[in-house]
């Protein structure tokens, strides 16, 4: 079974054809830049993670 990969609704907000895409499994997520289709392989739950740091606000500018 071929992965289904889903597009931020973040990207390409500047219009310049840039976007992220993700595609899970359970035990993987996999992530890929639309100009370079070769993805990057995380754990679930370092993936898990990293999404609860984006909701907390970790990376926000101060």
């Amino acid at each position: 079974m071929s992965a289904v990969w889903r597009k931020s609704g973040r990207s390409n907000n500047g219009g310049n054809g840039s976007c992220v895409g993700i595609a899970l499994n359970g035990s993987v997520a996999r992530v890929r830049d639309s100009k370079n289709r070769t993805n990057s392989v995380v754990a679930a739950p370092d993936w898990a993670a990293f999404i609860g740091a984006i909701k907390r606000g970790d990376f926000e500018n101060d």
